[in-house]
């Protein structure tokens, strides 16, 4: 047997990263021992991923390797595929899960009303974001890529993976550093959930709003579901349920993938130029197409089920819900690793003005709709929202932890429905985005659309189901 080929190093980068990965993870749990992490409700996954950059910083100071050795770009290639496949594995396998009947609680509208919300954070921060780009490409950094203000809501609302397809993508337009651009923001907007986040859960306990409560840390914090009960799950005696819930997600992202590439050789074969500007936009927005891929089987599995009641159901929300918080993780992790601060040098007065920007306008866009939506539970909802439009929904959930442990409140369910919401609501982001970097005139005429629709969700969410009774308890802050 030939023993040299398995020492190829080829043969381990992408083990060799995932362990890199896995020691940063445990790195992070080891240092929010200690207080000043802990406090700071900054998500492990964040931390291994600040860690990494650490490690990656240090090793070309200390000489380990360079920027353009081999083994750098090996690196940073498998933290750029971990960061593009983990948004769509999480999006998938959130799909899938099936509804647990909170949304049909309370307000019949919340759930639209929560993908509304999402959206306009994002309309509002591309809105922000393009202003910036577009106001110091005509003023005092004419050379700066007038549509890379419209990378906020995809670092800041969707996270590091739409960041980095999107920052590559521009890289191709003429956006040199696009990519680490947009994990910057990715990664900043992480901060800005734990440090508004923080600053205003104290605000709130100092004023007496709020009674700030500390839990035991718990496995799974992230999720709002429980473990099935075995009998009544998708258990089968010759396969593991995690096995079966892993092979439903692979298997809607292998059709993911055969129905891309079919759209994009489909659009080749009628013209190249339609291959180029759509295929690009596709393959960025695969977790789109997955989704919608997921939600359709979803559909399949219920109606067989109701055909057949006494037919075991196919998807286990608690262990979908591990998949995509893996998945997250993983992504998180990969995407502000993979981040090239030398790539930043020209950017860095773009950069603190659309993360300071972003957060500021996030957190009072969504106090004045969070009001308005979230009644008897503002506190809450604001708080996991905010958590959720600046990072993840893993952001949201810590958040929400702080001063609602037990998932008391709807506010984490309605993170998870409006997300749902927010794909069929935020497919027109797809257009959006794809359009401002080709020229000068499409990014103004960007904003103009971005402009218009944000108009038309507030006035969703300021009309939609005004004319009913009130029934809510009185506004948990407005009480104090």
């Amino acid at each position: 047997m030939d023993l040299i080929k398995y020492s190829n190093p080829s043969t381990w980068n992408a083990v060799l990263v995932l362990g890199i990965i896995a020691a940063m993870v445990l790195g992070a749990i080891y240092l929010r021992r200690y207080k000043i992490f802990h406090k700071s409700l900054l998500p492990t996954a964040v931390l291994s991923g600040f860690l990494m950059l650490a490690v990656k910083l240090i090793g070309v100071k200390v000489g380990i390797f360079h920027t353009d050795s081999a083994a750098y770009l090996k690196i940073n290639k498998v933290l750029q595929v971990l960061t593009y496949h983990g948004i769509a594995v999480g999006f998938i396998a959130m799909s899938l899960r099936l509804p647990n009947g909170n949304e049909k609680k309370g307000d019949r509208l919340v759930g639209p009303k929560s993908g509304a919300i999402i959206v306009s954070s994002y309309m509002i921060q591309g809105l922000v974001g393009l202003a910036i780009s577009l106001a110091l490409s005509y003023t005092v950094m004419p050379k700066l890529f007038r549509a890379s203000g419209i990378l906020l809501p995809m670092g800041y609302g969707q996270g590091p993976g739409q960041a980095n397809n999107f920052g590559t993508t521009f890289e191709t337009y003429g956006f040199a550093g696009g990519h680490s651009f947009g994990l910057a923001i990715a990664a900043a907007g992480y901060l800005s959930a734990c440090i508004v986040g923080v600053v205003y859960l104290n605000y709130l306990s100092r004023k007496g709003k709020i009674h700030r409560e500390d839990p035991e840390p718990l496995a799974g914090s992230v999720t709002v579901d429980a473990p099935d009960d075995i009998e009544e799950s998708n258990a089968s005696e010759s396969l593991d349920r995690l096995s079966l819930q892993l092979a439903i997600v692979m298997g809607i992202y292998l059709l993911t993938y055969a129905l891309t590439l079919g759209i994009t050789k489909g659009l080749g074969a009628i013209s190249a130029g339609a291959e180029k500007a759509v295929g690009d936009l596709l393959w960025g927005f695969n977790f789109m197409i997955g989704s919608a891929l997921a939600i359709g089987v979803r559909a399949i599995f219920r109606k067989r089920m109701e055909a057949k009641p006494k037919a075991l159901k196919k998807q286990d929300n608690y262990l979908l819900s591990r998949i995509s918080g893996l998945a997250f993780d993983a992504m998180i992790v990969a995407g502000i690793g993979s981040i090239e601060l030398e790539e930043l040098s020209g950017l860095w007065v773009p950069f603190l003005l659309m993360a300071v920007a972003g957060a500021a306008v996030t957190f009072i866009h969504l106090r004045f709709l969070c009001r308005r939506v979230y009644k008897g539970y503002y506190n809450e909802g604001m708080l996991s929202m905010y958590g959720m439009m600046t990072g993840t929904i893993s952001s949201g959930v810590i958040l929400l932890r702080e001063i609602d442990p037990q998932l008391k409140t709807p506010a984490a369910n309605n993170l998870i429905i409006g997300s749902s919401y927010a794909i069929l609501l935020g497919a027109v982001m797809m257009v959006f985005v794809g359009m401002a970097p080709k020229s000068e005139l499409m990014t103004w005429i960007t904003f103009g659309l971005i402009l218009v629709y944000y108009i038309v969700l507030m006035l969703f969410l300021c009309l939609a189901g005004r004319g009913k009774k009130k029934e809510a308890a009185p506004d948990t802050e407005e009480q104090a």
